[in-house]
């Protein structure tokens, strides 16, 4: 099988490609800047691999949640080199590729383990999902959630934290845990864990046609409205108006 895989939602760009058990790697600046890299990074490989684009049997991609300028640097090249190429694509979810990089990582020979993937969502607040592993498969527990990190709903049976939100919110994560402790291990959406992922979504039914490369992008928005803006002001206004009284 030959796949092409790339994840852009997180401050690292990944690309990844598997030509029969063989693969190459790529990383660099993600998110806002993975424009630049992307289709540069993802030529270079095909060309050290002496593969065509259209020698791929699918084109893998981090769907989300994460930077919405890279969800949707992501999509749109996916979608331009499947059409192009005449190939599927296989959009994976970001927290997803977080719990299997973690498991490579810290434990690629268990038989069980749950994971609860976290990626910084900004504006103060994460996305989390649960995922647990048996039979050589994980299932997704739940919803995504996207909340502040001291307010993440833990499991008893989560084992293991993962992504790249501890650094970023020290200490504020932890405080939603209690008297669970629990091991918190670096982790991103990267390439190598999308090519992993794939053959088991692909048995599934999961590749869908190039105009299916969508985002997934959970907050759906980032900015407020003038009116609301307008509205938070006046709101203040009357609060310090009352604090004076």
């Amino acid at each position: 099988m030959k796949l092409l895989a790339f994840d852009t939602s997180t401050e690292v760009l990944s690309i990844g490609v598997d030509c029969d058990g063989v693969q190459l790697l790529h990383t660099g600046s993600g998110g806002a800047q993975a424009s630049f890299g992307l289709i540069a990074g993802v030529q270079s490989l095909l060309q050290q691999t002496a593969q065509p684009m259209d020698a791929l049997d699918v084109i893998v991609f981090g769907a989300g949640p994460g930077s919405f300028t890279g969800l949707r640097t992501a999509c749109s090249v996916a979608q331009g080199l499947a059409l192009g190429a005449q190939r599927p694509v296989l959009p994976v979810n970001s927290l997803l590729a977080v719990a299997e990089d973690a498991r490579g990582r810290t434990q690629p020979d268990a038989t069980a383990l749950e994971v609860l993937a976290l990626l910084d969502a900004r504006m103060d607040e994460v996305y989390a999902a649960w995922f647990g592993w048996s039979d050589g498969q994980w299932q997704q527990r739940g919803e995504i959630q996207l909340c502040k990190p001291e307010a993440l709903q833990v499991d008893d049976s989560v084992q293991l934290l993962a992504g790249n939100v501890f650094t970023v919110y020290p200490g504020r994560v932890e405080q939603s845990m209690g008297p669970h402790v629990r091991p918190c291990v670096a982790a991103l959406p990267s390439a190598q864990a999308l090519l992993r992922l794939a053959p088991a979504l692909l048995q599934q039914g999961a590749a869908v046609p190039p105009e299916g490369a969508l985002p997934l992008y959970v907050r759906d928005k980032v900015a407020k409205t003038t009116a609301e803006r307008m509205q938070e002001k006046a709101a203040a206004a009357d609060l310090a108006g009352v604090a004076r009284v």
